[in-house]
């Protein structure tokens, strides 16, 4: 074999055959080369030699750009991005673990088993076309797009990939708009298993983000006496602490939740630290009863966030000062509190009668002026 000093070398390794103890040539050739005082062996996978110097060739010439090179660069699939994806949300205790692993089910089910060289740029348009056939909306698929661009930087960063594709967020028009009406929420309610329902009552007072802030409430976070459900700092979206005070109908909820908590406790002599649970463990994804629920009341494509919403219209409808209503709920800016706050029928037009009580007034007002004017002196 004949070797090139600085460029690396391309061979045919030479074995003993174990049947007959003869010393034979492979037929596949190798190349060796060294990176930066490291040195690489691989398989051309071929047994032309002209195959084997062109991808030695491209090596050198990618390790002379910078770019990362090796027998891993190649074989790196798509299941190692999702699990280098993974292990990056786990090892930084990332709250949204959970959602991005949601997106890796939908990318996994068109790019699995592919090789991640060969998940380019119009593979992935192929992809957004799969996700909008199925229905998909622009934020759903935005959000599996982040998830796979977050994997290439992280393989990228391991020396696992040369190249990252090119990945264009898809622009976002869909903002929700659903509220639950009060006759929705008891139609919910009436469907809903009877573990869920308090969690769905607080929602629906509270305003507060299901699964980070409600769900993951201790029964120490109640505080009767006081009257708050606490949110401590750090626990939540913002990373700020928040109290809602016990109105009457949070209190009766969670005095209840507590009360039936303490029944299943010396009933079956376990310890149960969470708020919310079912049968003593913590609850996670509903999402089955929940379109379970909403089918049988007739909302179907509802979703849990809507509460949100629906909170932040009631705390207005309320009166309730705009700084205390942020405050409560949780929203950092008035710009994010007012995408929620949202117009919707009910109130145009509990504000149309109120600007109609206010003409009325002004016409009132007015006619009586003008009759005192017009009336003759005597």
């Amino acid at each position: 074999m004949k070797k090139t000093r600085g460029q690396g070398f391309v061979y045919q390794p030479t074995y003993t055959d174990k049947r007959t103890g003869e010393r034979k040539t492979a037929a596949t050739w190798w190349l060796q080369y060294s990176i930066r005082g490291k040195r690489y062996r691989e398989s051309s996978g071929s047994s032309n030699r002209n195959v084997a110097i062109k991808l030695l060739k491209d090596r050198i010439g990618a390790a002379a750009q910078g770019k990362p090179v090796g027998p891993s660069i190649d074989r790196t699939r798509f299941e190692d991005l999702a699990r280098m994806l993974i292990e990056d949300y786990r090892a930084n205790g990332r709250r949204s673990t959970d959602r991005v692993e949601g997106s890796i089910k939908h990318l996994r089910a068109f790019f699995a088993n592919e090789v991640a060289i060969d998940i380019t740029s119009d593979r992935i348009t192929s992809y957004i076309k799969y996700r909008r056939d199925e229905g998909a909306a622009a934020a759903t698929i935005n959000r599996e797009l982040a998830a796979l661009s977050r994997a290439f930087r992280l393989a990228a960063r391991a020396g696992r990939v040369a190249l990252r594709p090119e990945i264009t967020l898809l622009r976002e028009n869909n903002r929700r708009k659903g509220f639950f009406e009060p006759d929705q929420y008891a139609a919910l309610l009436q469907h809903l298993p009877d573990y869920l329902k308090p969690v769905i009552q607080t929602a629906y007072i509270t305003g507060w983000r299901i699964q980070s802030e409600i769900l993951t409430r201790q029964k120490h976070h109640v505080d009767l006496d006081a009257g708050w459900l606490r949110l401590e700092p750090g626990e939540g979206k913002s990373g700020e602490g928040r109290n809602f005070p016990l109105i009457p109908g949070l209190r009766e909820v969670l005095e209840r939740q507590l009360e039936g908590t303490r029944a299943l406790e010396r009933e079956t002599g376990q310890i149960v630290p969470w708020l919310f649970h079912k049968n003593g463990k913590r609850l996670g994804s509903f999402r089955k009863a929940w379109a379970t629920a909403c089918k049988k009341a007739g909302l179907a494509g509802r979703i849990p966030h809507d509460f949100r919403r629906t909170a932040v219209r009631n705390l207005e409808r309320a009166g309730v000062p705009r700084s205390a209503a942020m405050a409560m709920v949780g929203h950092r800016t008035e710009s994010i509190y007012r995408r929620y706050a949202i117009a919707d029928e009910a109130m145009l037009k509990e504000s149309a009668l109120k600007l109609a009580a206010l003409h009325a007034v002004e016409k009132g007002a007015e006619r009586v002026h003008s009759g005192a004017r017009l009336e003759p002196a005597s």
